[in-house]
């Protein structure tokens, strides 16, 4: 099989030994999404009250579930507007924030009004939760309101790029109506604002719930994988305001855009849509197994799937369906359909996957289980063999080993371990090889973060604000615990020698030799 020059890359640089790290661009390495980091010299502590190894500490919003990711000389993490930066954009926004990676200062931020149709669809005050995926000077993100927004990584202190030029239009408040979720126009004597030097610039558009019929839960979460000349994004289609039924049945769980136009040119053809027991949470992997370029994809609907990539877009209207070579059902016996006659039931139901599937070494290595907020009690780590072909439900598990009750976090692999976080407050380290448990470590808080394993450490912090560094062995050896005293739910981000931690409200850049001073108290006149 002959690969185009991109696909052939990126079985280059899976096949190849690890490179040293430098900008972390995406959630997770490129492209099996494992949650580990070739950084060296990171702390193994640091003091939050004497500012001992901390470089910076950059104020956010007050929910802040997005994992920071660094690039360019630029950090962006995701955030609300409970801590406004611009007079003009006041009130509950989802907000994008671009701050300076050597001081943390404030570069410039995207605005992005909630969704009013339903609070469901775009859940109040929780800001934006998906992560920036960085290319050269471009970022690819998700917005609030279930837009696939290209950025250009330097804002509008360059000028305003376009082709998109509505900019100030894009900040206004307007509600949009369904079914086709159009935003409706402004009233006559409206303005739109003017964006300034701290906006952002956005290149191009593509509004997933009024271009491709999704259904957005609570709020989309997603990380896109960039493939070459595309952009592979699940969509975050779920159910409905009762939580027992779905208004897009037959909305896309994975979609393909054209990443320099932001063209829609592929979705996914599997019908997942009524059998999605929640929402669709989990972002693709890919990897090339046997010569075959596979995207991993777990669908709301709690199984794995590998689509072969598209080689070409098609013609002008067209949107190809993604064609399925690898599919695993993690938990055959649960009910496939009528699904949400379970809803709250905490005994039985189906299972779904939050967490991004990984890929090491022509394995799967994927988390799931019932769901955390209306499912059944159940939570598992599974070992799936990525290289056989077709339906492998039956056939391919390696391995399965039980977690405690539910589960949100992506595996990190790292020297034959995998690390992996539950919601009941333990982290655990399993053989690869064997799915045997070496130890497991109880904590203060649940876990929505993903651990982060770099320069033989693991770390990770729990909604309760308790931050662990552990050694990366199959030894249990706790390094350092530190209350900083706000929630997290973001993903450690290892990049350029510094070890960015987001809690809810703010972002802190550790750094091995650094002083943060404390600040002086303000005179008193």
């Amino acid at each position: 099989m002959k690969l185009s020059p991109a696909l052939a890359l990126g079985a280059l640089i899976l096949l190849s030994p690890a490179l040293p790290a430098a900008d972390q661009p995406q959630w997770g390495q490129a492209w099996t999404r494992n949650m580990i980091s070739a950084e060296r010299g990171l702390p193994a502590s640091f003091d939050l009250e004497t500012g001992q190894n901390v470089q910076w500490k950059a104020p956010l919003g007050t929910q802040s579930h997005g994992t920071p990711i660094a690039a360019g000389g630029r950090v962006f993490i995701g955030t609300n507007n409970e801590n406004p930066r611009d007079p003009k954009e006041i009130g509950d926004l989802g907000i994008l924030l671009c701050l300076d990676e050597k001081d943390g200062h404030f570069l410039w931020q995207l605005a992005v009004p909630k969704r009013t149709e339903d609070q469901y669809f775009d859940w109040p005050k929780t800001g934006m939760a998906s992560e920036v995926s960085v290319e050269g000077d471009r970022a690819y993100f998700v917005d609030n309101r279930g837009e696939v927004v290209c950025l250009d990584v330097n804002g509008m202190a360059n000028g305003n790029d376009g082709p998109f030029q509505d900019e100030g239009l894009h900040m206004m408040p307007r509600p949009a109506l369904p079914p086709t979720f159009q935003p409706q126009p402004l009233p006559p004597d409206a303005s739109a604002p003017a964006p300034g030097p701290t906006d952002a610039d956005i290149i191009w558009l593509f509004d997933m719930p009024a271009s491709a019929g999704t259904w957005p839960h609570d709020g989309a979460h997603s990380s896109i994988l960039i493939l070459g000349d595309y952009l592979y994004i699940n969509t975050g289609t779920g159910v409905d305001n009762t939580h027992r039924g779905m208004r897009a049945p037959d909305a896309p769980s994975l979609i393909v855009l054209e990443k320099k136009t932001g063209r829609y040119v592929a979705r996914d053809d599997e019908h997942i849509g009524p059998n999605i027991f929640h929402a669709t949470w989990s972002s693709p992997s890919y990897a090339v197994v046997n010569g075959q370029p596979l995207v991993f994809f777990a669908g709301g609907d709690g199984i794995v799937r590998g689509f072969e990539p598209i080689k070409q877009s098609p013609a002008e209207g067209e949107v190809l369906k993604l064609k399925k070579a690898w599919s695993f059902d993690p938990d055959p016996t649960a009910p496939k359909v009528d699904v949400h006659r379970f809803t709250s039931n905490r005994q039985q139901g189906p299972s779904d996957i939050y967490g991004m599937p990984v890929f090491y070494q022509n394995r799967i290595y994927v988390a799931g289980g019932g769901d955390i907020w209306w499912g059944k009690n159940e939570a598992w780590l599974k070992c799936i063999d990525a290289t056989r072909k077709g339906d492998v439900s039956g056939t391919a598990e390696v391995w399965s080993a039980p977690l405690d009750r539910h589960v949100m976090s992506t595996p990190a692999i790292s020297d034959g371990l995998v690390f992996i976080a539950d919601s009941m407050r333990k982290v655990h380290c399993i053989d690869a090889e064997t799915g045997k448990e070496y130890w497991s470590q109880e904590t203060k808080g649940e876990f929505w973060a993903s651990p982060l394993v770099a320069d033989g450490k693991v770390y990770i912090g729990t909604r309760k604000g308790d931050f662990w560094i552990f050694a990366a062995t199959k030894e249990k050896q706790v390094l350092a615990t530190v209350d900083f005293k706000r929630g997290i739910s973001a993903t450690a981000t290892a990049a350029n020698g510094t070890l960015f931690v987001a809690t809810m409200t703010d972002l802190y850049a550790l750094r091995e030799g650094s002083l943060l001073k404390p600040a002086e108290p303000a005179a008193v006149k």
